[in-house]
């Protein structure tokens, strides 16, 4: 008799190279009755090519594998899948592989530390509709929000000095422009270098270009 949809069991997909870790998750879906392995795959590659016609409810995926990794094997089968749920389960607490893999349509993002209880959660909430982050990938893409962006601390002056700069004007130059002495220039230019940890002006302007700190030229 087929199962209510109330009472259908959640169909899992794992995604992951390493033989063993797909055998201790497959071991620990079939523990549970509302669970319900419908397939495995050892590579991002392999995932994109068997995924699609199982339609699982939940793809639970690493992201570390030889080949089409698992961000990009996300991104491949998200789109066709919208009614499947991804789940990142990986060592990586890296914040650009983080919001990466948000971005590609991961649901969940579950370091391989974390406790058998701890994923099965995760992914009952994940297929519910909640987007589950790891404690410590929240904390990690918190920490790096609260980074101040090269430049932040450059007064007005060093901004109009670091304009000047980028158009390719001497020390006297800008002195005449700014109407301010030579000694003041050459103190605001060693301040600049250093709020922007740079080694000389060309490098200076090289950073105030690429981080929209002057206008392009």
């Amino acid at each position: 008799m087929t199962p209510s949809p109330a009472t259908a069991p959640i169909r899992i997909f794992l995604v992951d190279d390493h033989p063993m870790i797909r055998c201790g998750l497959a071991a620990m879906i079939d523990g549970e009755d509302d669970f319900a392995l419908v397939g495995e795959a050892a590579s991002g590659d392999e995932a994109v090519a068997r995924i699609p016609p199982l339609k699982p409810d939940v793809v639970l995926m690493d992201l570390v594998m030889p080949g089409t990794d698992g961000i990009t094997a996300i991104e491949r089968l998200q789109p066709g899948l919208p009614g499947t749920r991804f789940v990142v389960l990986t060592s990586l607490v890296e914040p650009g592989e983080i919001r990466r893999a948000i971005k590609a349509g991961a649901s969940g993002y579950l370091l391989k530390n974390a406790t058998s209880q701890e994923l099965i959660t995760v992914l009952r909430e994940t297929h519910a509709g909640r987007r589950v982050l790891a404690p410590e990938a929240t904390d990690a893409i918190i920490a790096a929000s609260q980074q101040p962006s090269p430049g932040a601390d450059l007064t007005q002056r060093e901004r109009e000095l670091l304009v000047l700069m980028s158009r390719g004007m001497s020390n006297q130059q800008i002195a005449n422009e700014l109407s301010i002495a030579l000694p003041t220039v050459k103190f605001h230019i060693t301040n600049i270098l250093g709020k922007l940890h740079a080694d000389n002006r060309t490098e200076a302007v090289l950073l105030a270009l690429k981080h929209k700190l002057v206008p392009p030229a």
